[in-house]
């Protein structure tokens, strides 16, 4: 299990770490989670396709899984 999420990590790999972080993701305006796309782009691709800033979403959803993993 990954310990904290980085740009390079692949969205499929990110949701396999825990399915809480589908709201986090989704409400950041992310909704292709289940597209063929999520299993080969990276979250900072993503977030550059989708024009959401990387370092806020990320820094979300690492704040959930130090809060998660307690």
């Amino acid at each position: 299990m990954a310990n904290q999420i980085t740009k390079d990590m692949i969205i499929g790999q990110i949701l396999q770490i825990d399915r809480g972080l589908v709201p986090i993701l989704m409400n950041a305006g992310m909704h292709c989670l289940g597209c063929p796309s999520s299993q080969m782009e990276s979250i900072g691709e993503a977030c550059m396709v989708h024009g959401i800033d990387a370092n806020e979403l990320i820094g979300k959803l690492n704040s959930y899984l130090e809060t998660a993993n307690k």
